[in-house]
């Protein structure tokens, strides 16, 4: 194993260095292998290790590309990791949601384009307190979503939407469960929208903790009951 993380490594300083740029072809194999010292099966292990994350992409009859190594793209392992979380990790990812979203609603109020703005109040438009609780969730989950992008920040939206997805459950659950949960939700999200269009980030900011707070703070005491 520690050949392959040796080989993994010194493929990794050949993209942070430049000698091989995001979308290029890497050497052959034999070349590649003797460039950097290593075994033929150490190289070709690193190579599959890679590629699982993103890193790298195997073409097969072409060669060995270095990816566009965009976020969203690096990001897909977490999001594939996040996928295996118990219902007892809620809370951990309600918590990393409370600490992340606020940032990127304030950095939204900055940054947002104007001509995305129309999208968010469509999102808010499309559900109301007797819409179907799933139909509820998936616009919530999309308004959310929205706000990330609009941050203008790639790396921060692809943590915000994969920290999103494993809350989604929990919120059905207060959606059907909790009296006014629904209203109060609606509420919360116009209040965001405002602060928003209105380009006051500390607002937003404000808003969008007390927003995440209340479901975190909902969750805790249900768990407890």
């Amino acid at each position: 194993m520690a050949l392959t993380d040796d080989a993994i490594e010194k493929i990794k300083q050949m993209i942070v260095s430049g000698r091989v740029r995001p979308g290029e072809k890497l050497p052959r194999e034999a070349d590649l292998a003797a460039e950097l010292g290593l075994s033929r099966n150490s190289l070709r292990e690193a190579v599959k290790a890679l590629s699982l994350v993103n890193v790298l992409d195997v073409r097969q009859g072409d060669g060995t590309y270095a990816t566009s190594l965009a976020p969203s793209l690096l990001l897909e392992a977490l999001s594939f990791i996040v996928d295996f979380h118990r219902d007892d990790t809620v809370l951990d990812f309600l918590e990393v949601r409370r600490i992340l979203e606020p940032a990127a609603t304030a950095l939204a109020a900055l940054r947002m384009p104007a001509e995305d703005m129309p999208q968010l109040a469509s999102i808010l438009d499309s559900v109301t307190v007797n819409s179907p609780v799933d139909d509820f969730v998936a616009a919530d989950l999309e308004f959310h979503k929205n706000i990330a992008i609009g941050s203008g920040n790639s790396v921060l939206a692809s943590l915000v939407d994969s920290m999103s997805m494993p809350t989604a459950r929990a919120r059905v659950w207060r959606g059907m469960t909790q009296p006014r949960a629904l209203e109060r939700t609606l509420s919360e999200h116009q209040a965001i929208y405002e602060a928003i269009i209105n380009r006051d980030p500390e607002l937003a900011r404000s808003w969008a903790t007390v927003h995440i707070a209340g479901i975190e703070s909902w969750l805790r005491t249900a768990l407890a009951d």
